[in-house]
């Protein structure tokens, strides 16, 4: 720090101390502060607390803790999120966190009885770790793994990192890849054709420049968890709303999104799962369509699709969104669908926008015609038994749906937002992948009764 030449001197330990103050509060070296030997990890915790007690408080009003917010969507107030929504991976959480919590910021969260106001349950290593050596498993409702050091760990925290926020992210779904498809374990560090962003050769973008946190509450949610659009994040936070020197080009950014054009696929490197078949799961003999590379059979979780360098379904998209909910009425004969956007041709408010489309069959009532809360981990989960009558049956009491004895499988889809894996400019969608013979846009599935550039009064209206 240099002195104005009118300043008084100040003492050593003062000016020490102001400098100090002006840091952020992870370029401070915490190996000296840090001290063992640790019980367990909420040792650390209380550790974390003798300082950062304001910060707990903060994170504990975060959807990364509470996994559910109050909101209304299409006239209803809903608790959305993780807590009690339904997806099409795993389909719900609700009795099998011992282990869901593997992702969530906490120690010991394995049943109702989790106390959400106790701030020693706080995982800080989960988010702050730099060693890369931080682990936890889906064996032990959130607790970190025995071979994890972490008094080595908690002296070693710092800024989070596109490591730290994949360990949950990339992972999500119940695997690499599976659930998003614009996010997995080749963001690390990843070539600028996968995402110029986040390529060391591009900008090296931790996550945190585009999810900006303030007071530990992250930027960003996904449609199933934010139907309503809370603290969405978009390209505008850094670019323009008209960012092209050609004026045609900006004309297109009024009504399609960004991310259309300069995401032209995903699941660049790495697979991503496209369907999910639960009906044929507890089977010993495979179904004859499994070849062992992009449809793949397990006993435990039934039949997966996979694909890489996908393109993506593109469809109108104002911000906001529809989800599916515990008890919701379905049609078992249409595919039911988890989540999916709003907006429309019509909807001046809309974009059209980049969307993996996710398609599975899941197990529902029949009589009673909703989807059921299965039992999948945990003792007399499916994964164990086999059972699907004894797994429903303590999902659904676990739930409190009631559950008529009768089940089946029934389609569903699913949207997941593509938002990553952005291009440089020289990779971006030209006229003729939308406009061309063979162009990659369904008109008629957007409602123009064809490519707008072949006559102009197909145009959206403005």
């Amino acid at each position: 720090m240099q002195q104005r030449s009118n300043a008084k001197p100040l003492s050593a330990l003062l000016l020490a101390l102001i400098c100090l103050m002006a840091l952020p509060a992870f370029a401070m070296d915490h190996s000296k502060i840090i001290t063992g030997p640790f019980k367990d990890a909420t040792d650390v915790t209380k550790k974390c607390l003798t300082c950062h007690d304001d910060e707990a408080l903060d994170l504990m009003k975060t959807p990364h803790w509470t996994w559910e917010r109050l909101q209304k969507v299409d006239g209803r107030e809903i608790a959305a999120g993780k807590k009690k929504g339904f997806n099409n991976f795993c389909t719900s959480t609700e009795t099998n966190r011992v282990h869901c919590s593997e992702c969530h910021i906490s120690y010991g969260w394995a049943d109702e009885t989790f106390d959400f106001t106790d701030k020693t349950k706080i995982d800080c290593l989960a988010c702050h770790d730099t060693t890369g050596t931080y682990h936890k498993d889906g064996d032990n409702s959130g607790w970190p793994t025995e071979h994890v050091d972490i008094l080595a760990v908690a002296k070693s925290v710092g800024e989070p990192s596109r490591v730290t926020c994949g360990a949950c992210h990339f992972d999500g779904g119940g695997g690499d890849g599976v659930k998003h498809g614009d996010l997995d374990s080749s963001l690390e560090f990843p070539d600028r054709h996968i995402d110029v962003h986040m390529s060391p050769d591009g900008n090296d973008f931790q996550c945190q420049a585009c999810h900006v946190t303030e007071k530990h509450l992250v930027k960003g949610a996904a449609m199933v968890s934010s139907p309503d659009g809370f603290n969405a994040i978009g390209c505008e936070q850094c670019h323009d709303a008209a960012p092209h020197k050609e004026s045609r080009l900006n004309k297109h950014a009024a009504t399609v999104a960004c991310q259309t054009c300069h995401i032209p696929y995903f699941a660049k490197e790495l697979p991503t799962q496209m369907d999910w078949d639960w009906s044929t799961a507890g089977q010993d003999t495979p179904p004859g369509n499994v070849d062992g590379k992009t449809v793949k059979y397990k006993k435990t979780v039934g039949t997966q699709t996979w694909a890489t360098n996908v393109v993506p379904t593109y469809a109108w998209f104002n911000g906001k969104s529809e989800v599916y909910m515990r008890g919701d009425k379905m049609d078992p004969t249409q595919p039911t669908r988890m989540s999916y956007p709003e907006g429309s041709i019509k909807d001046k408010t809309a974009k059209i926008h980049p969307f993996k489309v996710h398609t599975g069959k899941q197990v529902y009532d029949t009589k009673n015609n909703y989807f059921i809360t299965n039992h999948i981990y945990g003792p007399n989960g499916f994964w164990s038994t086999f059972d699907w009558q004894r797994s429903i049956k303590i999902g659904m009491d676990g739930t409190g749906l009631a559950y008529s004895g009768s089940y089946g499988f029934a389609p569903t889809t699913m949207y997941w937002r593509i938002d990553h894996m952005v291009s440089p400019k020289e990779d971006a969608l030209s006229c003729l992948d939308c406009h061309g013979d063979n162009g990659r846009m369904d008109w008629k599935a957007l409602g123009y009764k064809g490519d707008p550039m072949s006559n102009p009064k197909w145009a959206r209206n403005k």
